[in-house]
């Protein structure tokens, strides 16, 4: 008679996530190091003031002005001639795009003026001011 060996044994298959966490570790590592990078931007020092924050969730396109009249959109410096078609290009693509004008401190205030009225002009009305977000205190009261 022929015996069968019926061998209770099971294959044990383990998962180790040691790996896995060591990449997750190491990609953390890595996205906490750039993004500061990737959101400097150009420097300006901004004026302070009261206002309400933007949502974070809410898409913005951000006019620079620096303290030497450049003006930048989105981080490309543009002149008075080039700022309407390169907003009017990237309102094309974003319809529901706030812009937003970043005067430095020190920047000329005609400038600032000069570009929200050519931006009013060209018919962008949802154009606003920037400001630190650090409120200004009554001296005094």
């Amino acid at each position: 008679m022929i015996h069968k060996r019926h061998h209770n044994s099971k294959i044990k298959a383990e998962v180790s996530l040691t790996p896995l966490i060591d990449i997750m570790t190491s990609l953390l590592a890595i996205f906490m190091i750039t993004a500061p990078l990737l959101t400097s931007g150009i420097q300006l020092n901004l004026p302070k003031g009261d206002g309400q924050s933007i949502d974070s969730n809410e898409k913005t396109l951000d006019i620079g002005i620096d303290d030497k009249g450049q003006i930048f959109v989105a981080e490309q410096q543009v002149t008075m001639d080039t700022l309407i078609k390169k907003v009017s290009a990237i309102v094309a693509e974003n319809p529901q795009i706030q812009m937003m004008i970043s005067g430095d401190k020190d920047a000329h205030y005609g400038t600032v003026i000069e570009v929200m009225a050519a931006l009013r002009q060209a018919g962008f009305t949802q154009v606003g001011l920037k400001t630190d977000a650090q409120p200004v205190l009554n001296k005094g009261k």
